[in-house]
């Protein structure tokens, strides 16, 4: 009886899940996310640039290119560039604003090494009435226990800072976290934690026709080893494995390969499906709140998707309108502090409000094509719409149901402004600070991509 080495070449599909799960265990799986193998993702400055002792610009951009090659890292945050002048202006926006006849309590949520914290509590220490600084909270709320250390460690640094600090090791977006939540005045501050929420995708085939959730599906392609197969077993394989609905043709592959299947590579793909999330359908109604969808709008965008067809591709924010929910009904008089980017410069990857995906090899920054290609190894990060921030907010906060309902003429439940960061820390921060010799000033002149967005209750809160 003649005896074979059969490898059989077949293609393994699971669906993995929606594009939000996919991005957020690219970033923050605990194994593999990049936040969380990383916790050099973000970088620290062993001390304050002396920003008044460079000559100009480009003795800063030198300076901050030695500084990169030294850490190797991906990027420095603005409050880490500019500590402690950056957290000191948001300090004072908190102490201008707040109710200082409650403790005062803040929340910061990816609190990222920790400066940002220990920039406001050395600010409040110094320059608030005793009791403030004594009877205040501070509460880090941080997904990453590597970058929940750091900040410990960061804010340890000022001993009596300790007793008033705490990190909560968590996710932010996750209702059961906060307990019963917070009745009382609170702030929360996040600051370029926009940009790094889960995400979703919606594709249309024109313009014309409907959105579809996107789905990212898994390919895997496998050589299975079968040693000592008789020809009838060998027939016996294969119909086994077509009936495990293995989509892929069998090819002659008849290597030994030691007996045990393995797999030789993985390749992830798209998949769309009618829309039926619901997160997602609630995300498009902001999304789309406003628009015009009288029949003469409808009449010419049919007309003009068959003149000039052409896919639509958009990405959406379903992270924050989680997160923002969450925040809503656990924080009902939160006074909010987020800073992030506008838009983001080259981003290779379609769709509006489209991530940059980039990671850092051997002290070179390279950009992603796909957002496919992040698996633990690159940062993904999305432009924030601060308008569409807005209108999330208020619809988090049951405004702007209500005026869609009409069931309500009460005011707005949130007073909100959004602010470039020059325009934030010329009002709230000592731009001296971080001026030149020649009257360059980083802290105003960069980071022209980059706003503020501030927003606290009303009277017409419940």
């Amino acid at each position: 009886m003649q005896f074979f080495v059969l490898n059989l070449f077949v293609i393994l599909v699971n669906a993995l899940g929606q594009v939000r799960d996919f991005v957020r265990s690219a970033l923050y799986d605990p194994e593999h996310g990049y936040f969380s193998q990383r916790s050099g993702s973000v970088g620290v400055l062993d001390s304050s640039i002396k920003f008044n002792q460079l000559e100009g610009r480009k003795a800063y951009m030198k300076h901050l290119d030695k500084i990169y090659k030294q850490s190797d890292i991906s990027w420095f945050t603005p409050v880490e560039l500019f500590k402690p002048w950056y957290a000191h202006g948001i300090a004072e926006a908190i102490m201008r604003t707040a109710n200082l006849s409650v403790p005062l309590k803040i929340y910061e949520i990816g609190g990222g090494s920790g400066t940002c914290a220990k920039g406001i509590m050395d600010y409040i220490m110094l320059n608030a009435p005793e009791r403030i600084y004594n009877n205040m909270t501070y509460v880090s709320v941080e997904i990453s226990p590597s970058l929940a250390q750091i900040q410990k460690e960061t804010v340890g640094q000022v001993r009596s800072h300790s007793s008033k600090f705490r990190v909560e090791c968590r996710d932010a977006a996750e209702k059961g976290g906060w307990g019963h939540g917070e009745q009382q005045p609170c702030w929360v501050i996040m600051l370029e934690v926009l940009d790094n929420l889960p995400h979703d995708l919606i594709y249309s085939e024109n313009q014309d026709s409907p959105w579809m959730e996107v789905w990212v599906e898994k390919q895997q392609d496998r050589l299975e080893s079968y040693a000592d197969c008789t020809a009838e077993m060998c027939c016996s394989s294969l119909c086994g494995l077509f009936s495990k609905s293995m989509i892929a043709p069998v090819s002659d592959l008849w290597h030994v390969r030691g007996g045990t299947p393995f797999f030789k590579k993985e390749t992830l793909s798209e998949l769309y499906k009618p829309l039926e999330d619901n997160l997602i359908t609630r995300c498009i109604e902001v999304v789309e709140w406003g628009k015009d969808h009288t029949q003469g709008s409808g009449m010419l965008r049919s007309i003009w998707s068959k003149v000039f067809p052409r896919p639509r591709r958009c990405w959406l924010p379903t992270g924050c309108l989680k997160l923002l929910e969450v925040l809503h009904e656990k924080l009902p008089k939160m006074s909010l502090i987020a800073s992030d980017f506008s838009f983001l410069p080259d981003v290779k990857i379609p769709g509006e409000r489209a991530p940059l995906v980039s990671t850092k090899k051997d002290g070179q920054s390279q950009d992603y094509t796909s957002y496919l290609d992040a698996k633990g190894d690159a940062d993904i990060f999305f432009p924030t719409d601060f308008q569409l921030l807005e209108r999330i907010d208020h619809y988090c906060s049951g405004w702007l149901k209500m005026q869609k309902d009409k069931s309500s003429k009460q005011g707005k439940k949130r007073r909100t402004i959004t602010l470039d960061s020059s325009s934030f820390m010329e009002e709230f921060g000592l731009p001296t600070k971080t001026r030149t010799k020649d009257g360059y000033n980083p802290l105003l002149d960069d980071f022209k991509n980059t706003k503020f967005y501030l927003s606290v209750p009303t009277h017409n809160t419940k």
